[in-house]
């Protein structure tokens, strides 16, 4: 009996293994984007939706020194942990989307507030953070904020390197552009968020540009576009394309929806974000 049980164990091996291959892509969704920044049900809804994981947001910042980070409290944070190991959900990353309205470049206390994260990161066991530059640290439309930029992003990858995490930055720059400017960082712990949308505002060719970051370069992927069309229907992206590209470029990790919403029904998560989380599953998985 040992022996056949032993020999069925055996046999399961291999099955394992092709089941962990099949994930080498992971599809994520996001709290603020399904409408529910820091709210615990975000994490059902992401479920309930099919995805691998969820992106969760520090909260809004305004005028204070940090975010209003509910996470940083205990007894809240511990129910996020516990609701995610409950459903088997991920939580591939903590974004700072209160850096699209702020300046990262001007703002005074802006090492609390990465203190901040770095420190809930830690706790969460979460290994990367996104930033946005947004709109006032644009550097194609403000070059002359660079020095800036980088002498800040210089001292946050210190603290990341310092904690073991990696703070993912979204610019508008083009993959040349921001190979240098990782380059100029040079911090490993500094790595781009690429965004599908930017090469294709732009007129750019998407799949060169994630071939010009490379994979050592590229932390996470917001596979979206505008607001238009679903995935599945935006004749701007060829998504088996793009997976063959990144296969050849032997990159693995997490693809996360942003927006790809239908014009028509904006603010219906459940009917926007559903169909997108399975047409990447189809794709990628």
């Amino acid at each position: 009996m040992k022996k056949v049980l032993l020999y069925l164990f055996i046999l399961t091996l291999p099955l394992a293994g092709i089941a962990q291959k099949s994930q080498r892509y992971k599809i994520a969704l996001i709290d603020l984007m399904l409408l529910k920044r820091q709210k615990l049900s975000a994490l059902p809804m992401a479920k309930e939706l099919n995805a691998d994981g969820i992106e969760i947001d520090m909260g809004g910042l305004g005028n204070r020194e940090t975010f209003d980070n509910k996470l940083a409290v205990d007894s809240i944070r511990g129910q996020y942990l516990q609701k995610a190991k409950e459903l088997g959900l991920e939580i591939p990353a903590l974004a700072m989307t209160g850096y699209y309205a702020q300046s990262f470049c001007g703002r005074e206390h802006y090492k609390e507030s990465i203190t901040d994260c770095i420190a809930t990161m830690k706790k969460m066991r979460v290994k990367t953070a996104f930033l946005p530059l947004g709109i006032q640290c644009d550097l194609k439309k403000y070059p002359e904020k660079r020095p800036a930029v980088v002498a800040r992003l210089k001292e946050a990858g210190q603290m990341a390197q310092e904690a073991g995490v990696v703070i993912a930055i979204e610019t508008a720059l083009s993959a040349k552009e921001e190979v240098a400017l990782l380059k100029e960082i040079g911090s490993p712990a500094i790595k781009i968020y690429f965004n599908f949308s930017n090469p294709l505002k732009e007129g750019r060719d998407l799949r060169k540009d994630l071939r010009i970051l490379g994979a050592k370069n590229i932390a996470m992927i917001h596979c979206t576009n505008k607001d238009s069309v679903w995935l599945q229907n935006d004749p701007q992206l060829d998504l088996y394309k793009v997976k063959k590209t990144l296969d050849k470029m032997k990159w693995s990790g997490w693809l996360v929806v942003e927006r790809s919403r239908d014009a028509q029904h904006p603010r219906d998560v459940k009917y926007n974000y559903g169909a997108n989380v399975a047409y990447l599953k189809k794709v990628f998985q």
